[in-house]
C-alpha cells in the first residue's frame, strides 16, 4: 500500500506522520532519516493492527500545495 506521509521540519529535527494511520509517527535528524524511520513505523503499525485483528485502513489522504499571494 502507498500511504501519504507528512514531513515537518522543527528547530532540531524532522517529524513525520501518516494521516491515514493515527499514532504512526517518526522523527529523525534529517529528512531522509525521518522518511526511513516512518517507513519502518508504517510496517510495524500495520503488523500490529493485523495481529490485533483490526482492519487495515486504505490510503485515502492526498496532499496538494496552494499558492497564496502575500499582500505588500
Amino acid at each position: 500500500m502507498r500511504y501519504m506521509v507528512v514531513i515537518e521540519k522543527t528547530a532540531t529535527s524532522y517529524g513525520a506522520f501518516v494521516p491515514d494511520l493515527p499514532g504512526c509517527v517518526a522523527a529523525g535528524k534529517t529528512e531522509a532519516e525521518a522518511l526511513a524511520l516512518i517507513e519502518e513505523a508504517i510496517r510495524f503499525h500495520l503488523e500490529d493492527m493485523q495481529a490485533a485483528g483490526q482492519q487495515i485502513p486504505l490510503p485515502t489522504s492526498k496532499g496538494a500545495f496552494v499558492d497564496v499571494p502575500l499582500a505588500a
